[in-house]
């Protein structure tokens, strides 16, 4: 079977036996688990805990999706399961994000070990074109074979995050922050992930697509239903086949392009097949069938020609992360996700979130991390006009 296949399951909600069934079959349309792992490897099971946050407020990876996936491996034999990812919220632990996610019980039921993802050290990868070295937890470096269990969601510097996206949670603690500072803009982010992933060597790819979040993603966003769980060993290829079901360019998604330049998958859908329960469909039917065209996310981007022409406003024209004023609470955690060392944003003991744009760098990771959700990305109304929104 070709390496760029993608398994589409409709399901509808998290109904556990539903589920487990849609897993089944999901893998079963990809050739079994033994194309992708032995029972004889040390499996680590990687889903996206980003915050410790309630499973319906659709931020993490559904405990249910994590559970049926468990009990697919189980089933089939394989006895050495670990689970863990790296919340990007620096006051929630790996324990507190798979507390409140539901995923620690899951893990509990099926006899899944905590891997280590409180600790790590450097890796040199000297194969990197942007990367040379990432700060991997140690549980990625123990692990024998790595499958994603990533979310749908959108993203404020990448558009969308997937199955490129969720590697970032084998990057440990802090080090995250220090990854958005080295590489700050949205394309030389990408290049570092399309990095991560040539260094780490995923199997597998779950995307949990029942409940999605659109627009202010990856964490202050809207639930929304897409009854769908995505299964690729090609990580471009299944984000691309989750921009076709939202009627989104992947062109216009960094991770897509600077994955394919890797070689880590492809983003042309002629490339791709998608398989389904009732057979091999194209995008376009995917699309007719389980898509939502209306899907809130961004989609324009600035027309290049007239950029020039108003180079003089563009600390005004660039998008950047603005606080509600009315829902900010002063907690302090923007501030501390800031990965200028300088502070971009202050806030803490009540005091509200004020910025310093000379010093941002448009990363959002206040955006991503605040929350109750005071931070949104804000683009000017001359920005609208030119990028035709």
């Amino acid at each position: 079977m070709e390496c760029h296949t993608v398994a589409l399951v409709p399901v509808a909600g998290y109904d556990e036996q539903k589920v487990y069934e849609a897993v089944e079959t999901g893998i079963s349309l990809l050739g079994g688990w033994e194309r992708f792992v032995s029972e004889n490897e040390k499996i680590l099971l990687k889903p996206n805990l980003l915050s410790g946050s309630l499973p319906q407020k659709a931020v993490t990876t559904h405990p249910a999706v994590f559970g049926a996936v468990a009990a697919s491996l189980r089933k089939a034999g394989y006895s050495c399961l670990q689970y863990g990812d790296s919340p990007g919220n620096p006051a929630t632990s790996p324990d507190k994000a798979a507390d409140l996610s539901g995923i620690r019980e899951q893990a509990e039921r099926y006899g899944i070990e905590k891997a280590d993802f409180d600790g790590g050290s450097i890796v040199r990868f000297p194969e990197g074109k942007t990367a040379k070295s990432f700060y991997l937890c140690s549980g990625v470096q123990q692990a024998d074979a790595l499958i994603s269990i990533c979310k749908m969601k959108t993203h404020a510097l990448e558009r969308i995050t997937g199955a490129v996206k969720n590697l970032y949670g084998c990057i440990c603690g802090v080090n995250k922050a220090a990854g958005h500072a080295l590489y700050p803009s949205g394309e030389k982010f990408a290049d570092m992930l399309a990095d991560l992933h040539l260094c780490v060597r995923p199997r597998l790819h779950i995307m949990d697509g029942i409940i999605a979040m659109e627009g202010n993603g990856p964490s202050s966003g809207t639930p929304v239903r897409m009854n769908v769980l995505l299964f690729s060993s090609d990580p471009v290829a299944l984000d691309t086949v989750f921009c076709r079901l939202i009627d989104l360019d992947p062109a216009s998604v960094p991770t897509c392009p600077a994955g394919a330049r890797a070689g880590i998958g492809t983003m042309n859908t002629d490339e791709i097949r998608i398989v389904t329960p009732d057979g091999e469909i194209s995008a376009a039917r995917a699309a007719e069938l389980y898509g939502k065209p209306d899907f809130d996310v961004f989609r324009e981007k600035l027309r290049e020609s007239l950029i020039m022409k108003f180079m003089p406003l563009l600390p005004v024209l660039q998008h950047r992360p603005k606080a509600d004023m009315k829902r900010c609470v002063g907690c302090g955690i923007c501030q501390e996700a800031c990965p200028v060392p300088e502070k971009a944003v202050k806030s803490g003991n009540g005091k509200k979130a004020v910025y310093d744009y000379k010093k941002c760098i448009r990363c959002y990771c206040c955006q991503e991390m605040c929350p109750v959700k005071a931070i949104s990305v804000y683009r000017s109304p001359l920005n609208k006009l030119l990028g035709g929104k």
